[in-house]
């Protein structure tokens, strides 16, 4: 199935830029304008300069952000800053994290993955892609002919045969770093020989499911077809593959957040349907104790959750806990979409509460018009009683199993439907496409 394939990864030379910590970044999508400015100040080799380099208020077709990167990146392998393998290995990549007290170990491979299309079925997304994204990746592909950041994608794995193998590696790994949230990263080639081909064998019989970057995936696949029309390509092209970090479903560490939306601008014709009478259509409607802390109420959301999709709704003066009642599943069969995702807490929120009873339109919640997103539930509380938000909703974090059947069911999930912490650093390695 999968082809799953070692890469001569670049990387930076320790010996020239010293702390590895002061040159990675995030991953492009998640790195605000206050930080991409810190990090250009931080060290002259920050990896800010390819991964997402500013605007200029002079730039041109010629003299861009996109060029500047292409520009800087054959500048630093000129220079020794970044160097390539003599040989092509996987590597271990490992990630030690802490999260609401507890500690976690997220364990992955990063290797080359044969592009497919998404008919082929063996590269599964479960979430639909926008333009703009796509086109500010491939501008940067076109200019650079690299991926610098690897998307992360899951394989299943019952007997954990995969991640015993790779954490072997973890204890003496060459790269091991603390970045700037106190997070470690360990990273490992992987070149024994034999080790590559049982890897090489294992993900044959493997689908992938994509866990985040949809859109560098569908990026990878028009850059392939863009070069296809400019000249012959092979089998073996290195344009052929994208940069992926697999982790095992059963991964431990393999952490998914729930996202909380923020309902604005609803008219007073709307914000009426959110009385007990009103929902009670379609839920099951539980009063929560108004004075009830986040935690409370997200604890006892996940109690409920782990029985039957669920939802708290939150205004000035009530909490709700909803779960759908018998008219509310029959609703949810008659969504048009698979069962799997009919059983998506965030798949119920959107089609029973925000579609049906506050008649808001799949397009106006991707166009933001009334909705909002935090992943902080206490900081969705605190905007609905400063008005700066009429309505809260918290909900349970995706299950990665969820995120599965949903793929396998050919079905995309909400918008924010998932949230997988921590990213993927940026600059450990890059996988060049010539």
């Amino acid at each position: 199935m999968a082809d799953v394939q070692p890469l001569r990864g670049i990387r930076y030379r320790s010996e020239t830029v010293g702390d590895l910590a002061e040159v990675v970044t995030p991953p492009y999508d998640v790195i605000s304008q206050e930080a991409q400015a810190r990090y250009y100040t931080r060290n002259s080799y920050n990896f800010i300069r390819l991964e997402f380099g500013q605007e200029q208020a002079t730039d041109t077709t010629l003299n861009n952000r996109y060029t500047r990167a292409a520009t800087t990146f054959a500048e630093w392998r000129l220079k020794g800053v970044l160097q390539q393998a003599a040989s092509p290995c996987y590597y271990l990549y490992q990630q030690l994290f802490s999260y609401n007290g507890q500690n976690y170990t997220r364990t992955s491979l990063l290797a080359r993955v044969r592009l497919e299309p998404w008919s082929a079925k063996v590269v599964l997304p479960h979430e639909y892609t926008m333009t703009k994204p796509k086109d500010d990746r491939l501008h940067l592909l076109q200019a650079c002919a690299a991926n610098f950041s690897p998307l992360m994608s899951m394989y299943e794995d019952p007997q954990g045969r995969m991640r015993r193998l790779l954490s072997a590696y973890a204890a003496n790994a060459e790269v091991q770093m603390r970045d700037e949230m106190n997070e470690e990263h360990r990273l490992q080639p992987i070149t024994d020989p034999q080790q590559t081909a049982l890897i090489q064998d294992f993900f044959t019989e493997r689908q992938l499911y994509i866990a985040d970057g949809h859109h560098r995936y569908e990026t990878a696949l028009n850059y392939r077809e863009e070069i296809r029309q400019q000249r012959h390509i092979d089998d073996n092209d290195a344009v052929n593959y994208v940069l992926m970090s697999l982790i095992d479903v059963d991964d431990p560490g393999l952490l998914v957040l729930p996202t909380h939306r923020l309902l604005s601008r609803l008219s007073a014709a709307a914000l009426s349907s959110l009385s007990s009478q009103q929902m009670e259509q379609y839920f099951i409607v539980r009063q929560l104790d108004p004075t009830a802390t986040s935690d409370a109420m997200l604890a006892e959301l996940a109690r409920v959750g782990a029985e039957q999709p669920s939802l708290v709704v939150c205004n000035r003066e009530h909490n709700w806990l909803l779960s759908p009642n018998e008219q509310g599943k029959r609703r949810m069969r008659e969504s048009g979409h698979s069962a799997a995702w009919n059983e998506l807490d965030v798949a119920v929120a959107h089609t029973l509460l925000l579609e049906t009873l506050l008649g808001i339109k799949a397009e106006e919640v991707t166009s933001g018009t009334y909705i909002k997103y935090t992943r902080d539930a206490e900081q969705a509380r605190e905007a609905v009683q400063k008005g700066e938000a009429q309505v809260a909703l918290l909900l349970n974090a995706t299950k990665v199993r969820q995120i599965c059947e949903v793929a396998q069911a050919d079905d995309r999930m909400p918008q924010k439907s998932t949230y997988f912490y921590p990213k993927l650093i940026s600059g450990l390695v890059m996988n060049p496409l010539w």
